[in-house]
């Protein structure tokens, strides 16, 4: 009988210890998935202190018909985490050169965004609610551009898997305010926290857009002791897989920690940007 009671005692513990090992696991669950949907857009957008890149955009049909746009694409970033600023100058095609973008980001209210248009020599402020209208006819949005906040969206650990041979975190992220999406679901690597794929749902639960990094560089800024390597992804696809259309992008000379400052991204440079900026 005592045997029974022992017995009995020590199932009753193990089981106990199961269920509370599996609460503490929902909830480091629960509080790991924004912490590493956090550090996945640290990674994406705010590597270095500040960043420049020639960029070749490619706006591709489903039939294949492509229109491409070349850019260079500046960064600044105040902290991490926090305020940046970006700069970006078109060169080609003909109908959008010397045209300018320029974003002041905030991590706790909507981001400025400006847009210069040189046929009619305007610099046009762009309303918040166009954050998730698209980037110069591209699949991309201007929020995609700049990334969006951490707490726009509710996020789950759906679980761990391999992807494409990397060990991966699922994410799943619901927005709390409606949005062009209703779901979206990424991967982020497991050591770089960079995100290697993004799935996008609509209020139907279908999926309408797909974001794939396709090549992923190690960047490296400063000599000696302060040499730095930066993970980052060079070439990036957006796809609308209910159209057919994609945007590829391709970023090319990479330059991490070039000495920006926040008076160079004023009004005064959208309209003339210093030829350092766009060679």
């Amino acid at each position: 009988m005592k045997k029974t009671i022992c017995g009995f005692a020590a199932f009753i513990f193990i089981v106990s210890g199961l269920t509370l090992s599996v609460q503490a696991k929902d909830k480091e669950s629960l509080l790991n998935a924004a912490q590493i949907i956090e550090n996945s857009q640290l990674a994406f957008y705010y590597q270095g202190t500040d960043m420049k890149a020639n960029v070749v955009m490619e706006l591709i049909d489903k039939d294949g018909g492509k229109r491409v746009r070349v850019m260079t694409i500046l960064r600044l970033d105040r902290a991490q985490g926090e305020n940046q600023k970006y700069f970006i100058y078109f060169h080609k095609p003909g109908d959008v050169r010397r045209m300018t973008f320029m974003i002041w980001k905030y991590p706790l209210k909507d981001d400025d965004r400006w847009i210069f248009i040189p046929a009619i020599d305007l610099i046009k402020r762009i309303a918040a609610d166009d954050k998730r209208s698209s980037f110069v006819g591209s699949d991309f949005t201007y929020e995609d551009i700049s990334g969006r906040d951490v707490d726009s969206d509710a996020h789950t650990l759906l679980r761990s898997e391999v992807f494409q041979g990397i060990d991966s975190y699922l994410i799943q992220s619901l927005p709390l305010e409606p949005t062009e999406y209703a779901k979206r679901l990424s991967w982020i690597d497991k050591i770089t926290f960079l995100p290697l794929k993004e799935e996008y749902y609509d209020a139907q639960e279908e999926l309408f857009r797909v974001f794939t990094s396709d090549v992923i560089e190690k960047i490296a800024a400063g000599e000696g002791e302060d040499k730095k390597i930066f993970p980052t992804v060079t070439k990036r696809i957006m796809k609308n897989v209910k159209t057919g259309h994609r945007t590829k992008v391709i970023y090319k000379s990479v330059i991490y920690n070039i000495g920006l400052k926040d008076t160079d991204f004023s009004e005064r440079h959208m309209r003339r940007p210093p030829r350092s900026w766009i060679r």
